[in-house]
């Protein structure tokens, strides 16, 4: 037997150790691999000799390699202990938090202008007792325009050109397609807000082909148009302030009648005349009229015992009105420079 083969095996092994410059997790894993992998090591190699090594010679062989094995497995334990520690030295070095300095602050994000006011409008009518209907953005041409009294080839129809996915399909021109819904369900008194995405062929600083409109729709015995605008007052109060009022002008939809446009009086100038209202002390908010008796009778609702009023309001409009923005777009392009503006 050659122990001048093991020897040459421990000062092989020493200088490898020596030479690697940086020992860490990585660099010992693959000296141990080269000296003890059981399949291509070099200590584990020798077991390969043992065939060629004489019969009364291969029991002390067999030891002196188990010792070799426990030689470089000592070695390695210790290499491994010192590099553990000293890579934790260098993490705690590395990681270590001085807490008596100051926090880093977090930038935090605030609601959408959309959110805000849809969820500010959901508060103020909720006071009244109102509950939320949101129906789905694909609608059947029936319950967007027929069952709103606006038939087929009716010149209605052109002020809210749409998407048609089909003869039969389109995406909702207007929330109100929720109230056929509720209407064809439930039996009054009725006392719902349906907001929602609503899509139109409009395109412009004012207009968008997607925005978000909040309808509202009451139903019962007696209801006139002298409660559509009570009820309007209290909102426009708790909404932009005290002080602001509304007014009535006629107008005309095919699903109320009569109806009207709606104005605040100019909650920047106090009704005096600025740039916000254009020098006429009044701004144009929403539609609305009593509910026209074809619609609740296209629901299976009696128009000589029940009466309603209805109303809708575009949250982006009320948002740019609100917030000073002068571009619809902005609200929907994420520009943090235009959103960091509005927290509240």
């Amino acid at each position: 037997m050659d122990k001048k083969q093991f020897e040459d095996l421990k000062q092989r092994f020493a200088e490898r150790a020596e030479q690697i410059q940086e020992k860490n997790s990585e660099t010992l894993y693959a000296l141990r691999k080269g000296f003890l992998d059981r399949k291509d090591g070099l200590v584990s190699g020798l077991m390969k000799q043992m065939k060629s090594v004489p019969s009364e010679e291969k029991a002390d062989f067999g030891k002196e390699v188990n010792a070799l094995k426990d030689w470089v497995l000592e070695k390695l334990t210790a290499l491994e202990k010192q590099a553990r520690e000293a890579e934790l030295n260098h993490r705690y070095e590395t990681e270590k938090i001085d807490v008596t300095l100051p926090g880093t602050e977090i930038p935090r994000g605030n609601l959408h202008p959309d959110t805000l006011v849809r969820n500010q409008m959901i508060e103020a009518f909720a006071g009244m007792g109102f509950e939320i209907y949101e129906g789905a953005e694909i609608e059947t041409d029936y319950y967007n325009f027929t069952a709103l009294n606006t038939p087929q080839d009716h010149p209605a129809r052109d002020m809210q050109d749409t998407f048609y996915l089909s003869d039969k399909f389109l995406l909702r021109t207007q929330t109100s397609a929720g109230q056929i819904h509720v209407m064809e369900k439930q039996k009054p008194p009725i006392k719902i807000l349906s907001p929602g995405k609503v899509f139109r062929s409009d395109d412009d600083a004012t207009h968008s082909p997607m925005f978000t409109q909040m309808e509202g729709l009451v139903v019962d015995k007696g209801i006139t148009l002298c409660d559509l605008q009570g009820m309007l007052d209290k909102f426009v109060e708790k909404f932009f302030g005290a002080g602001v009022k509304t007014r009535l002008r006629p107008s005309y939809f095919p699903f109320t009648e009569p109806s009207v446009e709606v104005d605040v009086s100019c909650f920047s100038c106090g009704g005096k005349g600025c740039r916000l209202c254009k020098g006429t002390g009044w701004i144009e908010i929403l539609g609305a009229g009593v509910v026209n008796k074809k619609v609740l009778e296209n629901c299976g609702i009696d128009s000589d015992v029940y009466s309603g009023f209805a109303f809708g309001i575009g949250i982006e409009r009320v948002a740019m009105l609100k917030y000073g923005i002068g571009n619809i777009k902005y609200l929907f392009e994420s520009d943090l420079r235009v959103l960091r503006q509005i927290n509240e």
